[in-house]
């Protein structure tokens, strides 16, 4: 089994709904806007720019397998002052590695108005020591899960019962595992781990006729649940 399939069940990714929004909302995702702004679907890269006197480490697209060494490059050849994020996500294990390194450059991270960090981006967003959700900005949270792949479910069951017998212990054995590296992780960066429970558990894995599979984050939220830890 690859490790796309074995893609992560219990990873995270919050948005915060921007203040006043004028945006369209989601009908399917009724607390999210309909069409989040994150950015290029290619793999993430990072520019510098100049914001209020400040070198901006801006990092955009997708968390890929590759991220990690132009994740260290950057912030050495750059030594910023901050990062802003915007993301669709990708490999949750990676944006936890990635927000580890960040958490060791001591970088505040901030996700500016009119950008969305989504699914694994959060973990490369909670790594700031200080982190920064400005009104309009998205942080959104959803549930991964092991049963996207429909065609590879299917197939592994068409191969009979012990096919499919070992592809749930799979999924079970890398689930818990995950479960267990995104609780530590929440811990490390000193976000409540209420936000597993109260939030991100209570949505759907996998969209169907009635079910939101993602979740906004009001500002009061991400407060409280320590993700946002500046005002």
């Amino acid at each position: 089994m690859t490790g796309r399939i074995l893609a992560c069940v219990a990873s995270l990714a919050i948005a915060v709904a921007p203040a006043g929004a004028a945006a369209r909302m989601d009908p399917k995702n009724p607390s999210c806007p309909e069409n989040p702004n994150w950015g290029s679907k290619s793999p993430m890269q990072f520019s510098l720019v100049e914001r209020d006197g400040k070198r901006v480490l801006l990092g955009e697209g997708i968390i890929d397998d590759g991220l990690m060494p132009r994740l260290k490059t950057a912030l050495e050849t750059n030594k910023p002052d901050e990062i802003w994020l915007r993301s669709a996500g990708g490999n949750a294990r990676v944006g936890n590695e990635a927000g580890k390194i960040i958490r060791k450059s001591q970088i505040p991270t901030r996700i500016p108005s009119g950008w969305a960090c989504f699914s694994a981006c959060n973990f490369v967003f909670m790594g700031g020591w200080a982190r920064f959700v400005d009104p309009g900005g998205l942080f959104m949270v959803h549930m991964f899960t092991h049963t996207a792949d429909r065609g590879a479910i299917e197939a592994e069951v068409l191969r009979g019962t012990d096919n499919t017998v070992g592809l749930i212990g799979d999924i079970e054995q890398d689930s818990a595992m995950l479960a267990s590296e995104d609780n530590d992780f929440l811990i490390r960066m000193g976000v409540s781990r209420k936000l597993l429970t109260e939030v991100m558990y209570q949505q759907k894995a996998v969209a169907d006729a009635g079910g939101s599979t993602r979740r906004c984050l009001t500002r009061d939220e991400a407060l409280k649940y320590n993700v946002a830890n500046v005002q």
